[in-house]
């Protein structure tokens, strides 16, 4: 795989590195990249990044597993999912590769969209 995945999941941890370690043994997962606040795995082209979690889990409305997909445009993306019953976060986030957002199913189930620039 080059660059980053298009599709995959994020699971947040408390303790990435063990858990990423988990991953790798379990399911015979390779490492993609390792960072100071993520392990990037891969089996097969499905990509799991597993992230240090932004505050202590569990926390109300949060889920420690969340899908990334790939949008050919955020702003249409955003408009689709509020017309089907899902909802809409406030912010969006960009590096030098894509920009994010994120997205809720109708069951509150969250989703990081990404547009590639």
């Amino acid at each position: 795989m080059t660059g980053p995945a298009r599709n995959g999941a994020l699971v947040y941890s408390d303790n990435f590195q063990e858990l990423s370690m988990f991953y790798r043994e379990f399911f015979g997962m390779k490492v993609l990249r390792e960072a100071e606040e993520f392990v990037s795995l891969d089996n097969d082209g499905f990509n799991v990044v597993v992230h240090a979690a932004p505050f202590k889990l569990p926390e109300d409305g949060f889920n420690a597993v969340k899908l990334f997909l790939t949008v050919n445009s955020l702003d249409v993306a955003k408009r689709k999912a509020a017309e089907l019953g899902g909802q809409v976060f406030e912010g969006e986030w960009e590096n030098s590769m894509f920009k994010v957002c994120n997205i809720a199913d109708p069951d509150g189930n969250q989703i990081q969209i990404r547009e590639f620039l």
